[in-house]
């Protein structure tokens, strides 16, 4: 299963998450990140550094963020 950004990283301005991701699986979208499922090897190496602690697995995404999970599947959408 891929990590999921939620809803505490819109308008985040670290990216600590993003240098230490080996796959480059962020994306960036108006006001927030992303992480490409499809690109993303459950590494876990983001969650340490995000420090809104806005990365779940996506088996762990809390119940009043799951659309989040939908919304990083369009993350290939954004450059």
């Amino acid at each position: 299963m891929a990590f999921v950004v939620t809803g505490a990283c819109v308008d985040c301005v670290y990216t600590s998450c993003v240098d230490v991701c080996p796959v480059e699986a962020f994306h960036e979208a108006p006001d927030r990140l992303l992480i490409n499922p499809d690109t993303c090897i459950d590494c876990d190496a983001c969650v340490p550094e995000c420090p809104v602690e806005a990365i779940y697995s996506e088996d762990n995404v809390p119940d009043d963020q799951q659309e989040w999970i939908d919304l990083n599947k369009e993350a290939e959408n954004h450059p």
